[in-house]
């Protein structure tokens, strides 16, 4: 379970709490009024969501890439829905399939 504490009990043992984080890499909620307001994590975790944030930014990025370079390859016609593009590659897979029997 998500430790969570007060902002004035963060405040007045805010030395304990970093040990704490360090110690177990669990994050702790700090909470303003009853409503979460920040996270207190260790800078390994830290480092780890930024890291994944830069890869989904990375993938996103390849995507688009790809995206472009298909548009390119395709000299201005429309791509075809998945819809028939997998219909196309199973019949053509069930032709191949009937022509080794």
């Amino acid at each position: 379970m998500q430790r969570r504490v007060s902002a004035t009990d963060a405040r007045v043992h805010f030395g304990e709490l970093m040990r704490q984080v360090e110690e177990d890499g669990q994050p702790i909620v700090v909470e303003h009024s009853g409503s979460p307001r920040v996270v207190v994590l260790s800078v390994a975790a830290y480092e780890r969501l930024v890291a994944g944030q830069e890869a989904q930014e990375d993938w996103r990025e390849l995507v688009d890439r790809a995206r472009d370079q298909i548009h390119v390859d395709l000299g201005g016609r429309e791509l075809a829905p998945p819809e028939t593009v997998l219909r196309e590659m199973r019949e053509a897979r069930d032709e191949q399939l009937m022509d080794m029997r």
